[in-house]
């Protein structure tokens, strides 16, 4: 007789757990590349809005 009975499920179980916990890597990585992109993309609008602040400001004060 073999060590594992003919009902033993841990090589599923194990894959079911590693899956989960890649699952959950996996979504940690997208949450973290969705707020740095964000992150990035408010400071884009943040830049372009000063040089646009600067330029009105040029643009006014030279007569």
């Amino acid at each position: 007789m073999t060590k594992r009975d003919w009902d033993d499920d841990s090589d599923y179980v194990s894959a079911v757990e590693q899956s989960e916990r890649m699952n959950r890597v996996g979504w940690k990585a997208i949450g973290a590349v969705t707020g740095f992109l964000g992150i990035a993309v408010i400071g884009v609008v943040v830049v372009g809005l000063a040089v646009a602040v600067a330029m009105a400001y040029v643009v006014v004060a030279n007569p």
